[in-house]
């Protein structure tokens, strides 16, 4: 998702089903309490996470 990948190119990159991803990308948003991806994303660098290695 941090690399702007679509559902699709997700699905096809992991080898899943596309409804297999959505329903991954919408536990995510739930969980985290979000309404998009963008919120999801700054809330997780925000964190630290998907931040480049030094």
């Amino acid at each position: 998702m941090a690399s702007s990948l679509s559902n699709a190119e997700i699905s096809r990159k992991l080898g899943l089903t596309l409804k297999t991803v959505r329903n991954h990308v919408s536990n995510i948003l739930n969980k985290l309490q979000v309404v998009d991806r963008s919120e999801a994303i700054l809330l997780a660098r925000e964190a630290g996470m998907g931040m480049p290695r030094e």
